[in-house]
């Protein structure tokens, strides 16, 4: 292929270089996208598809800027109180069925570009604190774990996501009951995108999934995993790893003795914080 001064000397033309440009995406057509997508996999009960626009527009903006809905209703200048917001969300079929519908629209706009290669995947526990007393149909959500805002209950969900170019794109949700284990909940979301036949690079795992079950699990599967380890107490446990000022690698048992004992491969990464400080 010939470049510009080359063209330039055999044909003595010129022509013009077109720049191009990076394809974007404005907050409304986001807004529209999204709004397009709830409506097609989570319709609500409304005479008319604009009265659904508007609440999804009022819930969206809720969500997004961690506001109450009565607020995002007054700030958007919309026609709905919270309480009418409310009873329509009402109408939404069972807990269960609506969280198969949700994951159902968080794959539906995924690049297919997305389903080649491996990826890098992330498992996230968050919890919400809960205060007060649980309904019936409550009861079985409220998750129990160290204690944080001055409560130990939690409203609790888990989430899968791809990571990339340093982005995050979440493709399964789950809601956690008390009774949930922590295999479980890995077992769930991986089980929720199988259809996609996502091939998986490396998973990495937050402090909460940190036990001898998962660890157990993640090898007897062979999936190349990451999470954070755990020191307990002041003495022994990882904390024998927790000398001299190089990062190195050794291997751990832990539940030495016990019928769950396993051993994995632990890195010790040394920050020095000067240095830290001058980057």
């Amino acid at each position: 292929m010939l470049n510009y001064q080359q063209y330039l000397k055999y044909t003595g033309k010129k022509y013009l270089k077109i720049k191009t440009e990076k394809a974007a995406i404005t907050d409304q057509e986001t807004l529209k996208e999204v709004i397009d997508c709830l409506i097609e996999h989570i319709p609500l009960e409304t005479k008319n598809a604009s009265t659904q626009e508007d609440l999804y527009n009022i819930i969206i903006g809720a969500a997004s800027q961690i506001d109450s809905i009565e607020n995002a209703a007054k700030k958007l200048k919309k026609s709905y109180s919270g309480q009418t917001v409310r009873n329509y969300l009402t109408k939404l079929v069972s807990f269960k069925e609506l969280e198969n519908k949700l994951n159902l629209a968080l794959i539906s706009k995924l690049p297919r570009r997305i389903k080649k290669g491996k990826h890098k995947l992330a498992i996230d526990l968050n919890l919400i604190p809960y205060y007060g007393n649980p309904s019936p149909e409550e009861k079985d959500y409220i998750y129990r774990s160290q204690a944080k805002s001055g409560t130990c209950s939690f409203y609790a969900y888990a989430t899968i996501y791809i990571i990339a170019k340093n982005k995050r794109l979440t493709i399964a949700i789950i809601g956690l009951k008390k009774s949930y284990t922590s295999v479980a909940i890995i077992t769930y979301l991986l089980d929720k995108i199988q259809s996609l036949n996502l091939k998986i690079k490396r998973l990495y795992l937050d402090r909460g999934f940190y036990s001898a079950s998962v660890i157990r699990w993640l090898m007897a599967l062979d999936i190349p995993f990451i999470m954070p380890a755990i020191r307990n107490g002041t003495t022994g446990g990882i904390n024998q790893y927790l000398k001299g000022r190089k990062s190195y690698k050794t291997f751990h048992v832990m539940n030495k003795g016990k019928e769950n004992e396993v051993t994995f491969p632990l890195y010790i990464v040394a920050k020095y914080r000067q240095l830290a400080s001058l980057e």
